[in-house]
């Protein structure tokens, strides 16, 4: 009789459990203790946007899951644990035209030799120099210890979705993280335009952001300077009638100098790359 018992407790705690469809972005996963942190998208109706952590039955799919890695997956709650299942990895990527373009450009430079490697993920990222709005040098080595992310983008592009939404992403990290900002955590848009994007024109920019020079900086310079910072981290750009095209990237670099994140395009919230910042600068050096 007690057996049958915990035979229908059992088949009833089945059925009690609650799925939804779920997304996000993966923060970190961890195949020894058979967990996934995700900064899940809200679900209407259920919850609010937030990171999440899961159980994943099948510890061989986290060697895969990279922080930054896009999946779909069936939230289901049991009890007091939530795992996560059926998970499918998808993409940040645009498939817009133009950072597509790119994109494709990158790939078969890379295929051909005839570009800069990209980095991948964990590599060291050698330093670079560029000049700030303030007319400053500004080395990426000088911010060693410190939390970096990297946007790339241009003033005049005419697409909100592309350069400014980049932009405004940072914006947000600034003011989500501005204790931090300055002391552990530096911010940098990369200039693709330099023809036209410095002295006043530069200041203008990251006036419109409202940006602290101590915290974010807005960098230009020579165009093959540019060009070979872009390519390290797989951002392509060329100019059409007078505008660029180019493909879209974020970049978070962490304390040692290392990539630790490289989101291509721009499907994904300012929520989740701040919850990504986070993770990025809570792990230890």
């Amino acid at each position: 009789m007690k057996f049958i018992t915990l035979l229908l407790l059992g088949a009833l705690s089945i059925f009690e459990a609650e799925n939804h469809a779920a997304k996000g972005i993966v923060l970190s996963s961890d195949s020894t203790h058979h967990s996934l942190l995700v900064s899940c998208e809200a679900i209407p109706g259920y919850m609010d946007a937030m990171e999440m952590e899961f159980t994943v039955r099948e510890a061989k799919l986290l060697h895969t899951l990279k922080p930054g890695a896009a999946i779909k997956f069936t939230m289901v709650a049991r009890g007091n644990r939530l795992y996560a299942e059926d998970i499918r990895e998808g993409t940040t990527a645009n498939f817009e035209s133009e950072p597509m373009a790119a994109g494709q450009l990158t790939v078969l430079g890379n295929m051909l030799d005839t570009a800069d490697k990209v980095l991948t993920i964990g590599q060291h990222v050698p330093d670079f120099a560029l000049t700030d709005q303030t007319g400053n040098t500004i080395h990426l080595a000088q911010f060693a210890g410190k939390v970096v992310a990297i946007t790339f983008g241009y003033s005049r592009c005419p697409n909100p979705n592309y350069c400014f939404r980049l932009s405004n992403n940072l914006a947000k990290i600034e003011k989500r993280f501005h204790a931090q900002a300055g002391q552990d955590l530096i911010l940098m848009t990369i200039m693709i335009d330099p023809e036209h994007d410095q002295g006043a024109s530069l200041v203008d920019y990251a006036n419109v952001w409202k940006a602290d020079s101590t915290t974010w900086h807005f960098l230009t310079g020579p165009l093959p300077d540019i060009k070979h910072v872009a390519g390290m981290f797989g951002v392509n750009f060329w100019s059409v009638e007078g505008l660029l095209t180019h493909s879209l990237h974020t970049i978070i670099i962490d304390r040692r100098g290392e990539l630790a994140v490289n989101l291509e395009g721009n499907q994904f919230t300012p929520q989740e790359l701040g919850d990504l910042v986070l993770t990025v600068m809570d792990r230890p050096n």
